[in-house]
């Protein structure tokens, strides 16, 4: 059963519309929620009329930052050192923090109802500028002596690199509906995290966790945006337990591009130093990563991750590395499907191609030199990151091989001497899964079915199927006599959820470990009905890696990007389902190329945010992919009972570096030597017509 590419058992029911989101979710006479927002980026709240709301018909109750004062905070991950306490305050009071920020709750008979009641409010704001900007968190990484190898190298390349602000965007907004009873409340929430939203809103509204039961059911994307808890949603949970009674909200698209969490935005700066071979000697990097005036559960995490992560797979024995994370003047930032991976990836890849043009090497041959070689994994490199295990150099000659990389470097330069703008780009990635634990509880019955109640998540990864796989395998059973269940804090033990790729290399090790006791008892001869606890947690991170292989051309004339060729070569150890593994790294290189090529989270000079409707953020569609042809090698891990690494954020690693150094190179007969993401056609043609001014 493992590594066979069984269909997705859930698909056929959500392609039919018979999935169950949160809006399909029946409640007794809900009241529906609606938030008003702040139309300024940051001031004094003087005053809020609401008696002409409260008139509106089928309007219930309103409320303001007064009532909900009393509410706890949200716990943020410590991954970094915390220098400053931020606010999470569930309604603003006194004062605005940030564009979009609900000022206050209307409840109301129907969600129009609740729609015309905020239209109904006048807030008067003072708007004075004045966000906070002070450092909350930073860290520095350093080995050996970072001056002595400068001096010493032949050759220095220095590359910045600025992401752009990305929204999320999953087909799902974000939505949550309580159901308000005597002994407690039932919460039908889309999240990636339902027993930490769980423990979190019982710790902020003061609440015994027994009295709350979080549903994630069929959840419609997520990407990192539905890992923390909002405010909106704290406060539709205080409401039910005030009014004693179900509340729904449901947000649109617009309010999810102006008040749900942006991913990316970092800002990174490197310099590396390099010998006449091309070798590399020393790194350093500084980490600019902005978060927003309240965090997120994991906001420092792409800080984090993009400093740390460095230097990737190169054997750079010296480094000096800084993160710092502050406010940047907009709204939240948290973790986006990579998060802090693809920024990393982004410096080290564009780093190796400004060094393989300075010393007059090709890109490929330079990441020869300085991947870890063949046989040296496993090893704990400078940054302190075990690297487990896979083979480098084997990935680059695999990528090399798969794409016919001669063959496109014959293609580049026919079609330059053609007069065309022909480039070919390259990237090596490093994908760090998660880590700590998972749970799962297994059940092998007396009639011989089994079911396997997992404290993970999923939103649409096909993990019901994988998981119903493993058990099938271990118990030598019958893939349809295995049931899964998971996203129910009362019927599955607690656990993580889905974040950080880990809900097979973690989740489903917790899977694994049950059912081989399982199994173990069952041939000492025990009879059914049997069950098994496992509560797992791995021995560290599991790193994948790969390489991306991008041919493209740019139109002189407008500016236009097509990607003529794309090869990806992943490593993801252990592949419980390869089907599943391919359509994430599909997925993740839509996305890659989204943040490449069109995406962008934009503020005007008043900092009012120009991008609020998908008439204006542009996410790839159907007709943007090229093909992509996708080849995996498998080197499995020991450090977690499955052997699987992680590959769900793959794509967006890979992908975005790959693309770019592609245009770049298509472009570096003209002289241009760097842009920033988005590329798109506007921004290439100016950067071309600037080019071609310059040219005698």
């Amino acid at each position: 059963m493992i590594g066979q590419s069984h269909p997705d058992r859930r698909a056929a029911a959500r392609l039919r519309g018979a999935g169950c989101f949160v809006a399909d979710v029946a409640l007794d006479a809900p009241l529906h929620l609606a938030f008003l927002r702040a139309p300024v980026g940051a001031g004094q709240l003087a005053t809020l009329d609401i008696a002409g709301a409260l008139e509106v018909p089928g309007v219930v109750a309103i409320h303001t930052g007064d009532d909900v004062a009393h509410l706890g905070k949200l716990s943020v991950n410590p991954v970094l050192p915390i220098l400053r306490e931020a606010p999470y305050p569930i309604l603003a009071r006194g004062r605005v923090l940030h564009l979009g920020q609900p000022i206050a709750a209307v409840l109301a008979e129907t969600a129009h109802a609740a729609q015309d009641g905020v239209e109904a409010l006048w807030p008067d704001i003072a708007e004075d500028g004045e966000a906070e900007d002070a450092t909350v968190a930073e860290r520095t990484w350093r080995t050996g002596d970072c001056v002595a190898e400068f001096d010493r190298a032949d050759h220095v390349v220095e590359v910045h690199v600025q992401h752009p602000r990305l929204a999320p965007s999953p087909m799902e907004p974000r939505a949550i509906a309580v159901a308000w009873g005597e002994e407690g409340l039932t919460i039908w929430h889309s999240t990636q995290t339902p027993h930490r939203s769980r423990s979190e809103l019982a710790r902020i509204i003061g609440l015994d966790p027994a009295r709350l039961r979080v549903i994630a059911p069929d959840v419609g994307g997520a990407f990192g945006m539905k890992a923390s808890l909002y405010p909106e949603e704290v406060f539709a949970v205080w409401a039910a337990l005030h009014h004693r009674q179900a509340v729904r909200w449901c947000a649109n698209r617009g309010e999810d591009l102006l008040s749900a969490t942006h991913g990316r935005g970092i800002r990174s700066i490197g310099r590396l130093a390099v010998d006449k071979n091309g070798m590399f000697l020393a790194l350093q990097a500084e980490i600019r990563a902005p978060v927003g005036p309240w965090l997120p559960n994991s906001a420092l995490v792409p800080g984090w991750n993009a400093a740390r992560i460095l230097p990737g797979g190169y054997d750079v024995p010296t480094l000096d590395i800084s993160v710092d994370v502050r406010p940047d003047g907009h709204g939240p930032v948290g973790i986006y499907r990579g998060a802090g991976r693809p920024e990393a990836a982004c410096l080290m890849e564009r780093l190796a191609d400004a060094a393989a043009r300075k010393v007059g090497l090709d890109p490929l041959t330079i990441r020869r030199r300085n991947v870890h070689a063949s046989g040296a994994l496993p090893l704990r490199n400078a940054t302190g990151n075990y690297l487990d295990s896979g083979d480098y150099p084997a990935a680059l000659e695999a990528a090399s091989e798969a794409a016919d990389y001669p063959a496109l470097q014959v293609r580049r330069a026919e079609a330059r001497a053609d007069g065309k703008l022909s480039g070919l780009g390259l990237a090596f990635y490093l994908e760090p899964s998660g880590e700590g634990f998972e749970t799962a509880r297994v059940t092998w019955r007396a009639d011989g079915s089994v079911e396997v109640a997992s404290g993970s998540s999923s939103q649409g990864h096909g993990r019901e199927t994988a998981y119903a796989q493993i058990a099938a395998e271990v118990l030598d059973l019958p893939l349809d006599g295995i049931t899964v269940r998971q996203g129910d804090t009362e019927t599955c033990p607690a656990g993580i959820g889905a974040v950080a790729s880990r809900g097979t290399a973690i989740g489903g090790s917790a899977v694994f470990t049950a059912c081989e006791r399982l199994r173990a008892r069952r041939l000492k001869g025990e009879t059914l009905p049997l069950r098994e606890d496992a509560h797992y947690e791995n021995a560290g991170q599991a790193w994948g890696y790969g390489v991306y292989v991008v041919a493209v051309e740019v139109d002189r004339e407008t500016g236009a990007v097509e990607i003529t060729h794309a090869t990806c070569v992943d490593d993801a150890g252990r592949l419980v389902n390869p089907a599943f593994a391919e359509g994430q790294i599909r997925g993740g290189f839509a996305q890659g190329l989204g943040e490449a090529l069109m995406e962008e989270v934009v503020f005007d000079a008043d900092g009012q945010l120009l991008t609020g409707s998908l008439m204006d953020y542009a996410l790839p569609r159907a007709t943007d992919m090229p093909d992509v042809a996708i080849h995996s090698s498998e080197h499995p891990t020991a450090l977690n009972a499955l052997g699987a690494k992680g590959v769900g954020e793959a794509g967006t690693i890979g992908a975005p570096v790959a693309i770019l150094n592609a245009v770049l190179d298509a472009l570096s007969p003209l002289g241009v030597r760097d842009l920033d993401m988005p590329l798109t056609p506007c921004k290439i043609w100016s950067a071309i017509a600037a080019a071609e001014r310059e040219t005698p």
